[in-house]
């Protein structure tokens, strides 16, 4: 063989060699870059998928943010429309015992009040009240019940209150006093619309 066929051959080993690491390069390279692609790839998708579970986290809780004040909002319209209309309500009750209290049953209520109070009393002292608007009651009232009455120097809205100081005690048939407990323990009923 010849140097020049010797360097033919040569030259054919080298490239051929040369041609061989090349490509495993290019494959070693492209193996690399696919395995950092993949790696970005999936990085990527997490990053994705955490933001899509922080944003929907942000949305719920400004979403149930919304609806809580949305809900106090409705539940403070709802409270003062009750209260508007509890007053209403008690406005017409108060119109209702004002013209109760120009009737026979008024006056034969105050008579049966008035003993019972006596009958509590049971002999001890006793002093009875009755409001300033029933003063023109009052004999009539004194007659049937045989006891003396004391026109008060507050008016109650009608009914009676009565003492017994040996007991320290209030017997307290008024009016106004019924009302506001009624005022205090009254609530609407037909169902709770906000739980």
């Amino acid at each position: 063989m010849t140097i020049e066929e010797k360097l033919q051959h040569f030259e054919e080993y080298a490239m051929e060699d040369a041609r061989g690491q090349s490509a495993r390069l290019v494959e070693e390279c492209q193996t690399a870059m696919e395995t950092i692609f993949q790696e970005h790839k999936e990085k990527k998708l997490r990053q994705k998928d955490l933001h899509i579970k922080t944003e929907t986290e942000q949305i719920i809780r400004d979403n149930n943010k919304e609806l809580s004040q949305e809900q106090i909002q409705i539940k403070r319209t709802v409270r003062k429309k009750t209260e508007e209309l509890k007053d209403k309500l008690f406005v017409e009750l108060r119109n209702q015992l004002c013209s109760f209290m120009d009737t026979p049953a008024y006056s034969a209520m105050l008579v049966r009040q008035i003993q019972e109070a006596l009958e509590f009393a049971a002999g001890q002292e006793i002093i009875i009240y009755i409001d300033p608007a029933d003063s023109s009651r009052k004999m009539e009232l004194e007659a049937k019940v045989q006891a003396p009455l004391t026109i008060s120097q507050y008016s109650f809205f009608g009914g009676m209150r009565a003492v017994i100081p040996s007991k320290n005690i209030l017997i307290d048939q008024s009016f106004e006093t019924k009302i506001e407990e009624e005022k205090e323990r009254f609530v609407f009923k037909g169902g709770d619309i906000l739980g």
